[in-house]
């Protein structure tokens, strides 16, 4: 079956479907990772968007419930430019195509990927609609346009938990307080190993709320970036700043410049992928980092307020990926800590807990 997508600016590419039927729109998000396909989808800070894979091969090691970093896709769509028709790993389930259908996930294959990469880092990011519906470009374009002017849909209340919930941890380490804005497994996985007691709580929580659990540090999680709702956090974390150990990942960075007074911004073409340099100031010696974001916080918005110094920079923009604060207590990263495997903790984790004394 055939399918369409259409960029705001009228921009169209064909493509042939191999997910659900149906429409959607959504910001359309370039994401370079050769690997991880199923991880991008399910996680919640990817809520809501049309992931376009630039990897020319998607699909071949399949489907398994343990790569998924929640209980849903939660992507709108994704597009790709070929989907492997084998799957080589003894741990799938089933297949990727498979896995779309059962998600209600559209998504397009056979997409000239290239072509849409190199547009979107020309033009920037922008919304986009799929459909397996119609193919008529102008009447999609027309239906884009139309939804420009719709608010955008809540993501943030369903991808965060719903009420404040205490959860066993596995380490010796210091219990912890979550802000949840959509936080990976993978994450809590680590900080299960490093903490005796995680105690998770709505994105929307007030500070005293979270300061009664009586936490020994505070983590502000991952999570979708434009839900205006993600205002809410701000002012919890602007009423938690200096009062107890604070860290955040990604959005969570993002939500803790806001909260110090920085200002956010959008970036031309998002982070999207796991091969993303980052430097620190002082060093030509840098490290490649797994990036999933769009928006960022200035530097020069934020550098000195509190004492808070940017001790990261992306190596291609400039743009901050970590910075740190002995006065107020807190460390954050814009990138991804993802474990380096074998049940490795990432050093941003023991940084973060080293905070709580």
């Amino acid at each position: 079956m055939a399918a369409t997508l259409v960029l705001e600016d009228g921009t169209s590419f064909r493509g042939a479907s191999v997910g659900a039927d149906g429409e959607r729109i959504g910001d359309v998000a370039l994401n370079t990772g050769v690997v991880g396909f199923q991880e991008t989808l399910t996680d919640p800070s990817n809520a809501g968007k049309i992931l376009a894979f630039t990897y020319p091969l998607i699909g071949n090691y399949g489907f398994a419930s343990k790569f998924g970093e929640s209980d849903g896709c939660w992507a709108a769509a994704t597009v790709f430019r070929e989907m492997s028709r084998i799957r080589s790993n003894w741990q799938a389930e089933g297949s990727f195509d498979g896995f779309l259908k059962s998600a209600g996930t559209v998504a397009l294959s056979e997409v000239d990927t290239r072509t849409l990469a190199v547009h979107i880092r020309d033009r920037g990011e922008m919304r986009g609609i799929v459909s397996t519906k119609m193919a008529d470009a102008g009447a999609l374009l027309s239906k884009l346009k139309s939804s420009l002017h719709v608010p955008p849909e809540p993501i943030l209340r369903r991808v965060s938990t719903r009420e404040a919930r205490e959860i066993e941890g596995e380490g010796r380490g210091p219990k912890v307080a979550i802000l949840d804005l959509g936080i990976l497994r993978s994450f809590m996985a680590q900080l299960r190993r490093l903490c005796s007691r995680i105690v998770l709580f709505p994105f929307d929580a007030t500070a005293e709320a979270v300061l009664a659990a009586k936490p020994a540090a505070v983590l502000v999680s991952n999570g979708p970036e434009d839900d205006p709702a993600i205002m809410d956090a701000v002012r919890t974390v602007g009423g938690l700043l200096g009062r107890v150990p604070l860290g955040g990942i990604a959005a969570g960075f993002e939500v803790i410049g806001m909260a110090a007074g920085g200002k956010r911004y959008r970036l031309k073409v998002g982070h999207r992928g796991a091969n993303y340099p980052v430097l620190p100031p002082s060093s030509p010696k840098g490290e490649i980092t797994v990036q999933n974001h769009s928006y960022g916080i200035e530097p020069d918005s934020i550098e000195g307020v509190e004492g808070i110094t940017v001790t990261l920079r992306n190596a291609n923009d400039g743009s901050a990926e970590e910075m740190e604060s002995a006065k107020l207590r807190m460390v954050a990263a814009q990138y991804y800590p993802k474990s380096p495997g074998c049940g490795e903790i990432h050093p941003f984790f023991s940084r973060f807990l080293a905070m709580a004394g």
